[in-house]
């Protein structure tokens, strides 16, 4: 007997709000509180945080801040506990952090009517958030982002990972957060570079999708190295919303397709922070990443040199070193590997988005390996000559 196939289909709606504050744990700023409230009325909900260790030793009164005023609002919040993990990009080459993790949700029974609070860097975010998503089949998440590059960029989409056999980003789940909260208090007492970083995907979604915000950037360029608070807070708020009004409005929020244009200057960017054992913060190897792959644009014919001119010329005055750090023909071959790494992660074909113009996006689906190691030192000898002068 035949059996005819059951076919089926079903949507499933997502709905997630990304909310700016300061001073989140403040006993007079009830926003915490409110996203609670809104989840259960009037009922204690169980929370558990874990916290990035960089931004607990910036802010040693942390923890105590968010047992008291999780007292104060008991009547909504049920903390649990609070896990202090080190943070940065080392935290999700380590398995042993997600173990700590999901070893806390089973201590502290979290179910999946409770919540995972995490506070940390893109990094700690993606690492918990794994952790959050793989738990019960899905715990509820908030993220709480500490840097520029979180908050405008990292924490604000669906994606959480781990990075294994030497890949970043490896393994992962797609999985929005229910809340993320960006407190503008944590971006203080970040260091130079990380305050920095972040722009760099400021740049990659303005080069892409707004000229318009591109100018505000080139506006403010000297401004935004010299850390003034007013032109940040716009860049991460406009930087955001565009990446989320992508992953709503793309078309592929869980990226079935090879199409990915938030991840421009992203292939030499996760290779060169391979290669660079993680010490080049994840911002900064995209500006790299950018400038290479405008560098390539160029030289195919796709933007003016003019324009090359005027994007390089932006990021350095926001501060960023462009130079490759590639000292032999082994290190070169070793970077171009890094797109065909991004092939496969892709799923087969190959996607690499450039830009026709500032505001434009191009998608290539063939690289010329020659031309792009000519980008490389194209790239390192105009950065030499800025030295040299």
């Amino acid at each position: 007997m035949q059996l005819k196939p059951i076919k089926q289909s079903f949507a499933v709606a997502y709905e997630y709000n990304l909310h700016f504050t300061q001073g989140l744990f403040d006993s007079q700023n009830t926003l915490f509180r409110d996203i609670f409230d809104s989840y259960k009325k009037n009922e204690r909900v169980k929370v558990f945080f874990v916290i990035d260790q960089g931004v607990a030793d910036h802010h040693p009164d942390l923890k105590q801040g968010i047992k008291t005023y999780c007292e104060r609002y008991s009547d909504n919040l049920d903390h649990t506990g609070s896990l202090v993990v080190p943070g940065g990009e080392q935290c999700k080459n380590d398995y042993g952090n997600v173990t700590a993790v999901l070893s806390a949700i089973n201590t502290n029974a979290i179910c999946r009517h409770s919540f995972v609070v995490v506070i940390g860097g893109g990094a700690m975010v993606d690492m918990v958030g794994y952790a959050a998503a793989i738990a019960h089949r899905g715990v509820k998440l908030i993220r709480v982002p500490t840097t520029v590059l979180s908050q405008n960029d990292s924490a604000v989409g669906v994606k959480n990972s781990i990075n294994n056999f030497g890949k970043k980003n490896f393994v992962g789940t797609f999985a929005p957060p229910y809340a993320i909260i960006n407190d503008t208090d944590f971006l203080h007492t970040l260091e130079q570079r990380d305050w920095i970083a972040g722009v760099a995907e400021a740049v990659k979604v303005a080069l892409i999708k707004d000229e318009k915000f591109f100018a505000y950037l080139e506006e403010n360029a000297q401004k935004l190295k010299d850390r003034d608070m007013a032109p940040m807070q716009y860049l991460i708020h406009r930087c955001a919303e565009m990446h989320m009004h992508h992953i709503a409005q793309g078309g592929d929020p869980f990226e079935s397709g090879s199409s990915r244009p938030l991840d421009f200057g992203h292939w030499a960017a996760h290779k060169l922070e391979q290669m660079t054992d993680y010490k080049l913060r994840h911002g900064e190897a995209v500006a790299k990443g950018i400038a290479l792959d405008m560098t390539y644009a160029q030289m195919t014919g796709l933007i003016s040199a003019d324009a090359l001119k005027r994007i390089l010329t932006v990021m350095e005055r926001m501060g960023f070193d462009l130079h490759i750090p590639v000292g032999s023909d082994k290190d070169i071959t070793d970077l171009l590997v890094g797109i065909e790494e991004f092939r496969e992660h892709l799923g087969g074909e190959l996607c690499i988005t450039l830009i026709s113009g500032i505001g434009k996006k191009h998608d290539v689906n063939t690289i010329d390996l020659d031309r792009m190691q000519q980008a490389v030192q194209v790239l390192n000898d105009s950065c030499k000559i800025k030295i040299d002068h």
